[in-house]
């Protein structure tokens, strides 16, 4: 997902990866999931085959622990902020855990074509000694929204040898 706010002097591009369920939803499919499994297995361990209740109880916790993992992974975003003066690109989880400031008259736009169709092309931005990829989980059309949305922000310096791609 790639979103624009513009305010005042100031363009913040935020970049997340699409989150299909929220973590209440999953909680949610989770109980779905946790009534009949654990219900059948009270009711076995009832007629005598209580092996079955601890299995079922270790499956819906590792389901419980593999959303709980996707969900996390999905909260990742970049966020690039465009001043007069600067570009400053985070990344991180919840907060930011990197970060790179880069002056704005000697930040440039770096385009590598796809290597595959359904992929969009690599966005990276770099000044003289740094270079930082962005939207590197995104699919192919909100990469070419995030390269769009840069081209009005940056000058695009640097292309990859083939340009296939199209913006």
């Amino acid at each position: 997902m790639v979103s624009v706010n513009r305010a005042g002097p100031e363009t913040v591009i935020l970049i997340k990866p699409n989150h299909s369920a929220s973590w209440r939803q999953n909680l949610w499919l989770l109980a779905a999931l946790a009534v009949p499994s654990l219900g059948a297995g009270v009711a076995f361990a009832l007629l005598g085959a209580w092996p079955i209740l601890p299995f079922a109880s270790i499956e819906l916790v590792a389901l419980g622990g593999a959303l709980y993992w996707v969900n996390w992974k999905l909260e990742y975003r970049h966020v690039i902020r465009f001043t007069d003066e600067s570009v400053v690109i985070e990344k991180g989880y919840f907060i930011p855990k990197r970060s790179w400031h880069f002056l704005r008259e000697a930040t440039a736009l770096r385009i590598s074509t796809e290597t595959h169709p359904w992929q969009g092309p690599e966005l990276s931005v770099h000044d003289q000694q740094t270079e930082t990829r962005v939207g590197d989980f995104l699919n192919r059309d909100e990469t070419l929204e995030l390269l769009n949305v840069l081209k009005q922000q940056l000058s695009v310096r640097t292309h990859s040898g083939n340009d296939t791609f199209r913006a």
